[in-house]
């Protein structure tokens, strides 16, 4: 009943509405049309021209959404205050003749139901006719709207969720959770009221019906306690009646840490133990801490009691515990256990601490060290030390180190750098110079000195500088540009300055001087450790030959002094006015040699003469040689070196073989004249000659060649017969069969071989082939 007393009512004020709308339309129109006040009197004049007011009388349409309509269902008449006898309506807009229609009464009618949240407003006009067709009232427009029913339910777009602050205070907003409803947000059915149901948790939040604005409703949440919360939002439409339709969500609240808890050791008391060589600034234990906190959120500070504070430190570790750093080096042998309490307290505490009567804010620390056998500890950790150049010094200074064990070893010292010029007593560790220094070839020598627990324990090193320390042991040098006279310099003309220079370290002072007087120049001193050079007495020509030079003195002024001497050559030049050379005479250009370069110099110059000897006395020796191996005239040594093979007797070409036929003639044919014949080795062995000597079977060949055996058996300076390496045979053509006289009876000889067997076995294939029966007859053919 109520339902229908609130449309009756949104009706009633829709009609007056409408109504004042209808009137007010009408005179714009009309003023419009008629242009103004003074033209529409006087188109009153006119009957013809004079246009009625609208007489509409509109009604108050309204259609109630999702109404069935299985018949059209009138919802108002259209009417008009004029009056005639035959009507005829029509009407255009949305819905015009589909949705709704209108008969001749001006009755209007809806042909199906309609959906406000489709579309809640219609805009139609309406015109009305006579019975002959004839317009009566002009359009007019009209609106039909659509009212609302709850025939939606409250929708939640998305998911909600929210976070706090843990202790944050009552009344801080969370989260806003909106739901939405597509029905009239102008009337009841729209208008949504939250709760939160009891399928949550409304212990710690509320929310406001109407925001739905979601806020902590105590001051004591606790995430170590709890660290999320889920409430159930419940959205109501019709201002939350008990008819409306409803719509629930949960929603997750997630309690964020702060820091509210302060850390706490979880020991009152570290046991450690630590070797002696421990590293500094390394880790040598780890206190750990008990904090509920979220990491990010924790910041405890440690603090350790005097007196070691300066010795250990507390670092905090990445997981927010306590490092224990070790400061300065420990020493069984000086302290063998410490103990010291460390403190630990937090920073950037947001609320007053959860647990502060709980927390174990104070732990004691014992350390025990341990022993271990440690390399040797020097005395400094670098050493350096002077010595002077050019000098050997035995006593530069002690490099010391020991055995800080209980043990007490002792050391040996060395250098491991064999070209080091410092040696060290490997007792001592005294330091001395093996060979003089040279500060102007290295100032600073650098090396390292191993310090080692005999015998053969551990080892240590420390470094060595040796600082060069200068003496005045170089002389000056001389340092002048080119210094040329012009022929036309007058007497006090200064031609040139000299200056000196020196490679040791001292302060110089130099002075200039001529060693020899010059009839030409001067040298005069500045005492600026520079000199000028004057002419004495002019009359210089380029067609002078003789040339100038000064012997130019310099004293470096050192402790010890040194000198030196240098000559200076002048050119004579040909000058312009302004004094600048045009023409110069070539100078003899003389170089001083120190006798250590004379030395080497005369040392190359032997070296070579003694190459050159040697080569020359060898290519003598070899031509010597040559030359008595081509003069032994010996027939054999020429078949020796003959490098083909003969055809026989039928072979003419490869020898002359009259040279054999003719050996009869002359038997020493080939020896050379200046040589006797002499025993040859076998004859110093051989048995007595038989006193007939061999006769030949047959043919002058085979006497001739008996002959040469003879002559070669006692000829000592020649080679054996038998080495004719290439005749041993001389083909098959020939007659002669085998030259060697290895194949040969030694009766026709005048050697007996028979002592051959008595040499042994080595020699008993050669007493074989000599061993011939003396009264065979040899015939080689």
């Amino acid at each position: 009943m109520m339902a229908w007393f609130q449309l009756w009512t949104m009706g009633f004020m829709a009609l007056t509405f409408s109504l004042a709308v209808a009137e007010e339309s009408v005179l714009p129109v009309a003023e419009a049309e008629n242009g103004s006040p003074a033209e529409v009197v006087r188109k009153e004049s006119h009957p013809v021209l004079f246009r009625q007011k609208r007489e509409w009388i509109w009604n108050s349409y309204y259609v109630e959404e999702e109404k069935p309509a299985p018949i059209p269902y009138k919802i108002g008449q259209l009417k008009s205050n004029q009056r005639t006898e035959v009507k005829r309506f029509k009407i255009d807009g949305e819905g015009a003749n589909s949705i709704f229609t209108v008969d001749h009464k001006g009755d209007l009618f809806v042909t199906k139901s309609l959906d406000r949240e489709e579309k809640s407003m219609y805009h139609l006009t309406a015109r009305m006719y006579d019975g002959n067709s004839r317009l009566i009232e002009d359009s007019g427009e009209f609106v039909v709207q659509v009212t609302d029913i709850n025939d939606n339910i409250p929708v939640f777009p998305k998911t909600y969720n929210g976070s706090i602050m843990e202790r944050s205070r009552i009344g801080t907003k969370v989260v806003e959770v909106r739901a939405t409803d597509a029905d009239d947000p102008t009337t009841a059915n729209g208008e949504l009221r939250y709760t939160l149901t009891q399928a949550g948790d409304r212990s710690a939040f509320e929310i406001d019906s109407i925001t739905a604005v979601i806020s902590a409703r105590l001051d004591s949440l606790d995430r170590e306690t709890r660290s999320q919360y889920v409430v159930v939002v419940q959205a109501q439409d019709t201002r939350g009646m008990a008819s409306g339709s409803t719509a629930t969500t949960s929603v997750t609240i997630t309690i964020t840490d702060a820091n509210d808890n302060i850390a706490s050791f979880t020991r009152k008391v570290y046991e450690l133990q630590i070797p002696e060589d421990k590293k500094l600034n390394e880790r040598i234990g780890t206190l750990e801490l008990e904090d509920k906190d979220q990491i990010q959120n924790k910041d405890p500070i440690f603090t350790i009691t005097p007196p070691f504070n300066n010795m250990f430190d507390v670092e905090r570790s990445p997981n927010k515990d306590g490092n224990l750093m070790l400061r300065q080096a420990l020493d069984y042998e000086t302290r063998s256990s410490y103990s010291f309490t460390v403190h630990v307290r937090e920073n950037n505490l947001q609320f007053p601490a959860d647990n502060k009567d709980s927390a174990v804010t104070k732990a004691q620390v014992n350390i025990k060290v341990i022993d271990v056998d440690e390399p040797p500890v020097f005395s400094k950790p670098i050493y350096n030390f002077n010595v002077l150049e050019e000098m050997m010094v035995n006593n530069i200074g002690i490099v010391m180190a020991r055995d800080p064990d209980r043990a007490n070893k002792s050391i040996r010292y060395s250098i491991e750098d064999k070209d080091c010029p410092i040696g060290i007593n490997p007792l001592t560790g005294q330091l001395s110079t093996s060979r003089k220094l040279d500060r102007e070839l290295e100032a600073t020598h650098m090396f390292q000195v191993k310090a080692q627990e005999e015998p053969s324990g551990l080892e240590s090193f420390v470094k060595v500088n040796i600082i060069v320390q200068d003496i005045n042991d170089n002389e000056p040098e001389l340092a002048v540009d080119e210094i040329y006279v012009c022929e036309n310099d007058m007497a006090g003309t200064v031609i040139g300055m000299v200056r000196a220079t020196d490679k040791d370290d001292q302060l110089p002072y130099f002075s200039f001087y001529l060693a020899k007087q010059s009839a030409n120049f001067s040298l005069i001193d500045n005492r600026n450790n520079t000199a000028d050079i004057k002419v004495k007495q002019g009359s210089f020509s380029l067609d002078d030959p003789r040339d100038y030079s000064l012997e130019v003195g310099i004293n470096d002024g050192g402790r010890p002094p040194k000198s030196s001497v240098t000559r200076l050559p002048i050119k004579v030049c040909r000058c312009d006015a302004k004094r600048v050379h045009t023409q110069c005479k070539a100078t003899a250009l003389r170089m001083g040699v120190s006798v250590h370069a004379l030395i080497a110099i005369l040392l190359c110059i032997l070296t070579i003469l003694v190459i050159v000897i040697l080569i020359v006395m060898r290519k003598r020796y070899q031509k010597d040689s040559l030359a008595s191996m081509k003069n032994s005239g010996e027939i054999h040594e020429q078949l020796v070196t003959y490098d083909e093979e003969g055809g026989g007797e039928m072979d003419t070409n490869g020898y002359d073989v009259s040279i054999l036929t003719s050996a009869r003639h002359d038997g020493s044919m080939l020896r050379h004249p200046d040589h006797h014949p002499h025993p040859s080795l076998y004859a110093m062995v051989q048995k007595p000659h038989h006193h007939t000597p061999p006769t030949a079977c047959k043919g002058d060949m085979a006497v001739m060649i008996e002959v040469k055996k003879d002559e070669a058996d006692h000829d000592r300076d020649g080679f054996p017969y038998d080495t004719l390496h290439i005749y041993g045979y001389e083909g098959p053509e020939s007659l002669a069969g085998s030259l060697s006289s290895l194949g040969s009876s030694s009766t026709g000889s005048n050697l007996d071989y028979d002592f051959l067997n008595d040499w042994g076995p080595r020699f008993r294939t050669l007493a074989e082939l000599y061993g011939v029966d003396g009264s065979e007859c040899y015939n080689p053919y």
